[in-house]
């Protein structure tokens, strides 16, 4: 059963960030861009937007050049002020589905921090309500959100969604994520 829709004064912002080089994937022999990569006749970032839009919840897509994570979701926050919270999506997740996304910001309810687990790894989006909006406004560097994580206790939210964690970094994981694609198509012999 999917979670209810949140009243938009309620619902916090998605913060799809798409502001990476994506050097990665380049170096491990990728053609372009990792988000503009084709998975099933779209590109990376249209399968994330998609799932974003499915969420019912309202979205920011934060893809000007930044020097590390950090300063993505800073510039993110800044640029929603006064939002209930904020579930911080990396664009290059392009299998996690809408119903994940309404389930983090359900949970965002009652906790201040969440974080989704899938078979016991941590995933994303990370949810954080809105006093934890100061500090992540602050935020430089390569490393996200690691240190407005540490000074809560995360809600560790368990969910069934392969796409939490199913990041495309490299080709390898562009060909996992096509065998995940619901009617992937079978690969030749």
């Amino acid at each position: 059963m999917s979670p209810p829709a949140l009243p938009p004064e309620e619902a916090p912002v998605v913060l799809v960030l798409a502001s990476g080089r994506g050097e990665r994937f380049r170096a491990a022999g990728g053609t372009t861009h990792k988000l503009q990569a084709l998975l099933g006749g779209r590109t990376v970032l249209e399968h994330t937007l998609a799932a974003v839009r499915d969420s019912g919840l309202p979205w920011h897509l934060e893809d000007a050049g930044h020097p590390g994570m950090g300063d993505s979701i800073a510039a993110a926050v800044r640029a929603t002020r006064g939002a209930a919270g904020w579930l911080v999506l990396p664009a290059d997740l392009p299998l996690v589905r809408g119903s994940s996304l309404r389930a983090v910001a359900q949970a965002l309810r009652q906790h201040t921090v969440v974080v989704p687990q899938v078979a016991g790894q941590r995933g994303h989006p990370v949810g954080f309500a809105a006093p934890c909006g100061e500090a992540l406004a602050g935020l430089r560097g390569p490393q996200g959100a690691a240190s407005v994580i540490r000074a809560h206790t995360p809600w560790l939210l368990p969910l069934d969604d392969i796409g939490c964690i199913t990041d495309i970094d490299t080709p390898a994981d562009l060909e996992r994520a096509r065998a995940l694609l619901p009617h992937a198509p079978a690969k030749p012999h």
